[in-house]
C-alpha cells in the first residue's frame, strides 16, 4: 500500500497534510519552488512533530525529487485550470507509472483533468475545499472518481485518508456523469 507520499506545495495546506501524513507513519516528501516556503514548512513540521518524527519528512526543491519514489502525489496548487493542467502534466511525466495523482478541486472536472495524463485510471480529485484539509483529521473527505479510475487507485487513496483519520467517500465526477 501507500508508504511514500509526495506533497507538492508547502503552503498552509501542504504543511498540514505533511504533518498528518508523517504522524500516520508515511514517508513524506514536501516540495515547493519557493525556498522560503520550504523553510517555513521545515520549521512548522519541527514544531508540530518534534525532532524524533521529523525523519519521516524530507524537503525537496524539485517535483522530480518529490515524486521519484512516491506511491501517491498530492498537489496543493491553486484550483485554476492552468495551474492544475501544468502540475498534472509535470507529475504525470516525472512520477513512476505506479504513482497515483490526487488533486484538490471544486471547480474542475477530474475526468477532464485526468484525460490530459497518460494515467487517467490513477487520478482522483479531492472534491472539497483544500482549506478544510488543513483543519486536521476527522470527518468525511469527498473524493471524485471517473469511469476510468481503477479499483486499485480507489483502494490506495482510501487507505491513505483512513490512516489520516478521515472517512473517505467516493463519488463519480459530476461533469462526466452529465456528459454521457
Amino acid at each position: 500500500m501507500t508508504e511514500t507520499v509526495a506533497i507538492i506545495g508547502a503552503g498552509p495546506v501542504g504543511r498540514r497534510l505533511a504533518v498528518a501524513a508523517a504522524r500516520a507513519g508515511f514517508r513524506v516528501l514536501l516540495e515547493d519552488v519557493m525556498p522560503a516556503n520550504l523553510h517555513h514548512a521545515q520549521e512548522f513540521l519541527r514544531l508540530e512533530l518534534g525532532p524524533e518524527a521529523l525523519p519521516n519528512a524530507a524537503f525537496v526543491s524539485t517535483i522530480e525529487d518529490a515524486v521519484r519514489e512516491a506511491d501517491l502525489a498530492i498537489d496543493c496548487v491553486p484550483d485554476e485550470l492552468e495551474s492544475k493542467l501544468e502540475i498534472l502534466w509535470l507529475l504525470d511525466r516525472m512520477a513512476p507509472p505506479r504513482t497515483v495523482l490526487v488533486t484538490p478541486t471544486t471547480r474542475l472536472s477530474i475526468a477532464d483533468l485526468a484525460s490530459c495524463t497518460y494515467r487517467p485510471e490513477k487520478c482522483i480529485a479531492i472534491a472539497q475545499e483544500a482549506s478544510s484539509l488543513a483543519a486536521g483529521a476527522g470527518g468525511e473527505i469527498l473524493l471524485s472518481t471517473t469511469s476510468k479510475t481503477s479499483p486499485e487507485t480507489v483502494a490506495l487513496v482510501g487507505h491513505f485518508w483512513r490512516r489520516l483519520g478521515f472517512t473517505p467517500t467516493f463519488v463519480p465526477d459530476e461533469a462526466e456523469r452529465f456528459s454521457n
